[in-house]
């Protein structure tokens, strides 16, 4: 049995996750798995020709983290019409069919963590929102929680709203122009981890001082929490998306019935628990299918 796992980028340690729960259910059940990505973060010319590349390979089935929104429902398509059945990851596609989906309520997990952060704040506190990538389909999703959380606060100000793109470095040249423009800001909701990483940097080039808090728990970012410098970051569980989508693959293979969607509830991930999520991925235990049923939808 062979299964092609399709990420989106190679630069976000998340997905690295992703493809460490992968790689341990594949292990378990002597399976192969093999994982590609684009070589340009979320570009989705370059994900529609990996899908391409994967269907003429006849992967016995697909896992796939869309690039973006709309840009690879006709890849999708393909697939469908290839009959190789397919699993989604993180976001969920606007067209196609496939046989399940794993992922979170993204705005609801920004909105847990806007409002744990938030709450910290003064109550005439000054906030920037650090924004995914504009073509992701989780970006509209977690601006909408962060500023749910914002509308319980109604004396703070949202100064701006940048795209930092889902990256490091972009993040950074984001977080410096508002830093440059605005002599007070007291709290920077980020939309994921790696951005979070570049707003720490720019902080500290700046010699400024924010509550930072970001989405994804990925192990930088929990060293971060450790250290005082990240208020908290939310647990995006893709180290057991990737866990769950892999085994949802082999039991739709096997011609198990597996459920539609499996949401995975939020974790934050704070000072006062941030020690028992502080394991690399390859050290992280999957979620135990039968415990798993609870969150199918």
């Amino acid at each position: 049995m062979h299964i092609r796992f399709i990420t989106k980028n190679n630069t976000n340690p998340a997905y690295q996750g992703a493809i460490a729960g992968a790689t341990a259910v594949a292990r378990r059940h002597g399976v192969r798995v093999d994982c590609v990505a684009p070589d340009i973060p979320d570009d989705v010319a370059q994900q529609n020709g990996l899908i391409d590349a994967s269907i003429a390979e006849r992967p016995d089935a697909i896992v796939l983290l869309p690039a973006h929104a709309t840009g690879v429902n006709e890849g999708i398509a393909r697939i469908n019409k290839a009959g190789i059945p397919l699993v989604l990851l993180v976001s969920e596609a606007s067209a196609g069919g496939w046989s399940s989906y794993v992922g979170t309520d993204s705005e609801e997990m920004a909105h847990e963590l806007g409002v744990a952060m938030l709450d910290t704040l003064a109550d005439d506190a000054h906030v920037v929102i650090i924004d995914g990538h504009p073509g992701s389909i989780t970006t509209p999703e977690r601006h909408r929680g962060f500023q749910r959380a914002l509308e319980q606060h109604p004396r703070m100000r949202l100064l701006e709203s940048l795209s930092g793109e889902y990256q490091q470095a972009p993040a950074r040249t984001a977080a410096h122009s508002l830093l440059k423009k605005y002599p007070r800001i007291d709290g920077i909701l980020v939309a994921n981890d790696l951005m979070a990483m570049g707003v720490l940097q720019a902080l500290d080039e700046n010699n400024r001082k924010a509550a930072v808090c970001s989405i994804n728990g990925t192990p930088d970012a929990i060293a971060a929490v450790r250290q005082g410098r990240l208020y908290a970051t939310a647990s995006f569980n893709t180290h057991a998306f990737g866990c769950l989508a892999t085994e949802v693959a082999i039991r739709h293979l096997k011609g198990e019935d597996v459920p539609r969607h499996l949401l995975l509830p939020t974790a934050i991930i704070d000072g006062t628990n941030a020690a028992q999520w502080d394991l690399p991925y390859e050290q992280r235990d999957c979620p135990a299918w039968n415990e798993m049923q609870a969150y199918a939808v």
